[in-house]
């Protein structure tokens, strides 16, 4: 195989660009691992006591997750956001205004490999979440599981994500004052399978927890579709059936994380690696769909709703896929 590398001549801002970028997937993929391998590989130093304390502090904060999380808007709005938003680049869309006085229940699609677009829009200052939606404050959901690994949590924190258990949800969409945005990937990991350039399959057909979560606090549900999520990396071919597929289902019914052999490019190099490609993202909001509240919705009122937000998610992406080079007799999937 012919490696292509990257020319000398390439200015500052791309290297800067493509370093932030790696850093984020370094993150996602290593960081909890090295925050485990920290915490416990103090407890054999001189400084034990750091990770004592620590443990301390984490017994009597383990709430925290499930209570809003913890935000440092420091973080969020630091420059290595900017030079990631720069480097796809991605951009966020609004097409309807959200009442700060009311919260909001956000839906978005798809998950892509390493959901990107959910992850610079919703947890970080650089798509000017805040300027666009005024008066409201995104919470991204993510998987309990790295809640619980030490400083990892406090990390995943600082940008606002917050556990996926019921209560955390519930925390959140029952606040008086109203001005919360909780964001929900539906397909979730499960969905990452899935994740290849062109693709417009969506695991929904029977995700309905979301509206029935929707539906018992009356919080309207926003669709969010992520035009060009798909497009960052390549993936191993898994189609169902699949000695691989198989696989990859059973670890992800295990484990609750799904593990796509994903690759794209490396970071002096655009041959391989695991450094998405430079390909744009446009994650466009719609518009609120009004839910009346009830606390033990049934089955079919449940199914009314859902139905009605497939229409309306559906109608978003057919009313914007040509502004994003998807041919017209692509629709969305949802299995």
């Amino acid at each position: 195989m012919k490696i292509e590398f990257a020319p000398r001549s390439l200015p500052l801002q791309r290297r800067l660009q493509t370093a932030s970028v790696a850093q984020w997937v370094f993150s996602f993929l290593c960081l909890a691992q090295c925050c485990v391998a920290a915490f416990i590989g103090l407890f054999f130093t001189r400084f034990w006591l750091l990770s004592v304390l620590y443990f301390t502090w984490w017994m009597l904060d383990w709430e925290k997750p499930k209570t809003g999380g913890r935000r440092i808007r420091f973080l969020q709005n630091c420059v290595v956001w900017r030079y990631m938003r720069d480097y796809f680049p991605i951009t966020l869309v609004k097409t309807a205004e959200l009442d700060p006085r009311q919260n909001y229940l956000m839906a978005f699609h798809p998950h892509g490999v390493l959901a990107a677009g959910a992850f610079l829009n919703f947890c970080t200052g650089a798509s000017d979440f805040s300027t666009l939606f005024p008066g409201i404050t995104p919470h991204l959901m993510m998987l309990s599981l790295w809640f619980r690994i030490p400083f990892f949590r406090d990390y995943l924190m600082s940008g606002g994500l917050v556990s996926s258990e019921k209560e955390s949800a519930s925390y959140v969409l029952k606040k008086p004052e109203g001005g919360n945005a909780l964001t929900i990937i539906v397909g979730g990991a499960q969905e990452a399978l899935d994740a290849r350039p062109g693709s417009c399959t969506l695991l929904l057909k029977n995700r309905k927890g979301f509206v029935r979560l929707a539906i018992q606090h009356g919080t309207p549900l926003v669709p969010v579709f992520s035009f060009g999520e798909n497009d960052l990396y390549d993936q191993v071919w898994n189609p169902k059936g699949s000695w691989l597929r198989v696989i990859q289902q059973k670890l992800q019914q295990i484990m609750g994380i799904s593990l796509p052999l994903f690759h794209a490019r490396g970071i002096f190099q655009y041959s391989f690696g695991l450094v998405p490609y430079r390909r744009p993202i446009c994650t466009v909001v719609g518009k609120p769909i009004p839910v009346q509240k009830k606390q033990k919705p049934s089955n079919e009122e449940v199914d009314q709703v859902h139905q009605k937000y497939l229409d309306e998610l559906s109608k978003l992406f057919e009313e914007h896929k040509a502004k994003y080079n998807i041919p017209e007799y692509r629709h969305l999937e949802f299995i």
